[in-house]
């Protein structure tokens, strides 16, 4: 039963596994021509869609070859023009130079017949100047020896006369523009000069080497000697000053060289004869106070000097030196009067001509500061004047226009000529100083014989003490022109040899005497 059981199953898959190819092939074979019907429908749908496409090519091909052949024919055309236009200005070039050439082969047979011309002028003018240098070496032989002199002389001669007459015409030019702007600008000076010292108004003080001082009564004279003269000499010798006692009544004499030794010995003698006590213990603590405080009154005077001018915002470092102004002079004149009398002209000028005020005070005011310590320290007044300046913190202008107001330097504002100016004014003016009898008639001699030295000037005299030189020249060597060039050379000579407060005025003059006698 087993064994037809697996038969039966097994047949029963054979039967099952042909009909099963049975069936597929059936199947296949109906599929496989559907497949072939579809695919003929496509080939003659796509052999359609191919000669539809062909055709189309072939007409976008023809129109495409057709608009090319239309534009070559064009550009053609155009380049045939082109070359048609080209060929046509070539030959028109081609005539131009054909034309050109037998222009320049005209011009140059011109040339080389006009060359000959020249070649046979040239021969000719070698001979008239061949003719005429023989002609002139024969003149200038006679000339020579007619003159007694030689062509290079005779040149020398004519340029030095010509040199003479440009001088001549320059220096009369020269008068006329100097004279016109000196009209001119001494009237302005003037103006301005004489309005600044209207303004100022300051009296004049000169400062000697002795000091007065006034007593209550002729019995102090006794007190202040004392017994066997014990204390006059405790108080020259702590002071370091000369107590003159004399006839004078009610006075004694403080004398000495140092200014403020003088003061200091005026004050300790005024503080001893207020307090009574006058004993040589009494006189060296009195002179030791005096000169310990003494600092602080020069402070003092140099602030109220500062306020006066009105400087607000000046180092109060300077004030010490400003105060040690007051006991310095120059030539007999104060230089702290001096110095405030710069500031104000200056001041005054600046303000008239309108240029910075506050420069030309300040730079007047501190322009001889250097004085009071010149003695202490090594330079110039001016340049120890710059240093003190720079070192308590003044612009660099203030320090320029202290430089140059004794032209050591060049001026390098308008601030620094005034008060230079102003300088001038305050020590100038009659009486503002004093000289040695001595110094002052030798410089009245310099002045005279420096004036001489000069060619075709006699005489010079030295007038307004010193003030102005009048020179006479010889009126036969000497002409109008030549005059006013001698004045300018002597002011010149002047200024750089000599030394001299102020300024010289220098008057050159020429006259022609005329003399007969009546017989």
């Amino acid at each position: 039963m087993g064994s037809i059981n697996i038969v039966s199953i097994v047949i029963g898959a054979v039967i099952s596994f042909v009909l099963f190819f049975v069936l597929r092939k059936v199947i296949f074979a109906k599929d496989f021509n559907k497949i072939n019907e579809i695919e003929n429908e496509l080939r003659k749908k796509n052999e359609q869609e191919i000669e539809t496409l062909k055709h189309k090519i072939s007409l976008d091909l023809k129109e495409e070859f057709i608009s090319w052949k239309n534009d070559y024919n064009n550009k053609h055309s155009q380049r045939v023009n082109k070359l048609n236009e080209l060929e046509r200005r070539l030959i028109q070039k081609e005539e131009n130079l054909d034309k050109r050439y037998l222009s320049l082969d005209n011009k140059d047979r011109e040339i080389k017949k006009r060359e000959n011309d020249n070649r046979l002028k040239e021969e000719e003018f070698e001979v008239i100047r061949q003719g005429l240098e023989k002609l002139t070496s024969e003149a200038k032989e006679k000339l020579e020896k007619i003159s007694g002199m030689t062509e290079q002389e005779a040149k020398d001669a004519i340029i030095k006369e010509l040199e003479n007459e440009a001088k001549m015409d320059a220096v009369k030019s020269l008068k006329v523009v100097e004279e016109e702007y000196k009209e001119k600008s001494s009237l302005l000076a003037k103006e301005i000069v004489s309005t600044a010292i209207q303004r100022i108004g300051t009296e004049h003080i000169m400062s000697s080497a002795v000091t007065v001082i006034d007593l209550p009564n002729d019995e102090m004279k006794g007190r202040i000697i004392g017994r066997e003269g014990r204390n006059i000499r405790a108080l020259e010798t702590a002071t370091e000053v000369d107590f003159i006692v004399d006839d004078t009544p009610e006075a004694i004499i403080v004398s000495s060289f140092d200014p403020i030794r003088r003061e200091i010995a005026k004050r300790v003698l005024e503080s001893l004869i207020s307090d009574g006590r006058i004993h040589p213990a009494r006189i060296e603590e009195v002179v030791e106070k005096e000169k310990n405080n003494f600092d602080s009154y020069l402070r003092e005077v140099g602030e109220n000097a500062v306020m006066e001018v009105g400087i607000p915002d000046l180092n109060p470092k300077l004030f010490l030196y400003l105060g040690k102004l007051k006991y310095r002079t120059s030539y007999g004149q104060n230089v702290l009067q001096h110095s405030k009398e710069v500031a104000m002209i200056a001041t005054y000028m600046a303000t008239e001509l309108g240029v910075d005020i506050s420069v030309a005070k300040r730079a007047g005011l501190l322009h001889d500061i250097g004085k009071s310590i010149d003695r202490e320290t090594e330079g110039t007044h001016t340049k120890l004047s710059v240093d003190l300046v720079k070192k308590f913190g003044e612009s660099k202008k203030i320090q320029d226009a202290i430089a140059s107001h004794h032209m050591d330097v060049d001026f390098t504002s308008i601030e620094g000529v005034l008060v230079q100016s102003a300088d001038a004014i305050s020590a100038a003016r009659p009486g503002a100083r004093r000289e040695m009898f001595e110094s002052y008639i030798k410089r009245l001699q310099e002045l005279e014989e420096l004036s001489v030295s000069f060619q075709g000037v006699n005489k010079a005299y030295a007038l307004r003490a010193g003030r102005e030189v009048r020179v006479i020249i010889d009126s036969n060597e000497t002409d109008d022109n030549k005059t006013f060039m001698i004045s300018k050379d002597i002011a010149k000579k002047i200024q750089e040899d000599m030394e001299y407060p102020g300024q010289i005025k220098v008057t050159v003059i020429r006259e022609i005497r005329a003399t007969e006698y009546a017989k």
